[in-house]
């Protein structure tokens, strides 16, 4: 916004600024500016930190989730314990009509 602002522009909004305040009080219409462009200066490095610090926070829940996918796949690489049990209830299913095909007791 300021970067547009040449050496006439500044000229001509001192001389404005010069007319309209007068010289007595420029010094302490300088010293407010100043103090109030410091104080944006500081609330916008603040916010700047702030939004960093939160895009970081979320880049590093991305990475903890994606270690524990992969952690997972380690450890359990093809699904093996889903795979035991489907098996496993599978063979009991099968297992109990044989075990007793005519449902009498052979003792």
């Amino acid at each position: 916004m300021f970067g547009t602002l040449g050496m006439p522009e500044l000229i001509l909004i001192f001389v404005v600024a010069l007319l309209l305040f007068g010289p007595r009080k420029m010094p302490q219409i300088g010293r407010s500016i100043g103090r109030a462009m410091g104080e944006f200066r500081r609330a916008s490095n603040e916010f700047k930190r702030t939004i960093e610090d939160e895009v970081a926070a979320d880049d590093i829940r991305e990475v903890e989730k994606d270690l524990k996918e992969i952690k997972k796949t380690i450890t359990d690489p093809i699904g093996i314990s889903d795979l035991k049990t489907s098996v496993k209830e599978s063979l009991e299913q099968v297992a109990e009509p044989v075990a007793d095909p005519e449902g009498t007791d052979q003792s």
